[in-house]
């Protein structure tokens, strides 16, 4: 089982024909917020006033190279939705590394592709495992009160960012109420981090034309 939200993430929306992300500008997008979301969890961030602030124990290396990047990321005056936006393409590379570092990825180039790497899940159970964790969240008859925290955030990122192989519009339209809860949910972490995926949809169009901060 992956513990780290942003590597789930990442796995969810890799396109395993394409043998990359489905929509790479999306994702950089969904990983850097999954990895907010962990450090919430972690009780690393917390929220004061609309800021994002490092907790007591913020500071202290969580062992986990790509959340500890990000931790390094939050300044003085940054709310949920510009930490999103920031780095967010670094960040993604950072959940590439470390899924290759792990070998949960395989690396080969394309001739074809002028030389650009296409990335080969090697374990395809472990995406899969992830996938049903997060079908259970939008199918199960579990109170959304009782999913998995993780759980809750993978399905409202997934569906914030339209990752279909996971749920197609379909899904969404028929489980919306129980999409919205789980999106809701992220408030008690943080009220701001239920905004940001709310607001993912907009930002990621924004960032399609040429948003600053990556």
């Amino acid at each position: 089982m992956i513990e780290d939200l942003a590597c789930a993430m990442y796995l969810l929306a890799h396109d395993d024909v394409a043998e990359r992300p489905y929509h790479r500008a999306r994702t950089e997008l969904l990983v850097r917020t999954a990895a907010l979301i962990d450090l919430a969890l972690r009780g690393r961030l917390v929220e004061e006033a609309g800021v994002v602030v490092l907790s007591g124990a913020g500071a202290e290396p969580t062992g986990a190279p790509v959340l500890d990047g990000v931790l390094r990321d939050v300044g003085t005056g940054h709310g949920w939705k510009r930490l999103a936006r920031r780095h967010r393409k670094r960040t993604l590379t950072e959940v590439e590394d470390r899924l290759l570092e792990t070998g949960l990825l395989a690396v080969r180039t394309s001739r074809t592709l002028l030389g650009k790497r296409r990335l080969t899940v090697t374990r395809p159970a472990v995406t899969e495992e992830v996938r049903t964790r997060v079908s259970e969240a939008l199918r199960g008859d579990t109170p959304v009160r009782e999913i998995p925290a993780a759980d809750a955030a993978l399905l409202a990122l997934a569906s914030a960012g339209d990752v279909r192989p996971v749920l197609s519009r379909q899904d969404r339209r028929t489980h919306r109420d129980r999409i919205d809860a789980c999106t809701r949910s992220l408030a008690a972490l943080a009220p701001g981090l239920a905004g940001t995926v709310q607001d993912l949809p907009m930002t990621m169009i924004a960032a399609q034309g040429g948003m600053g901060g990556s």
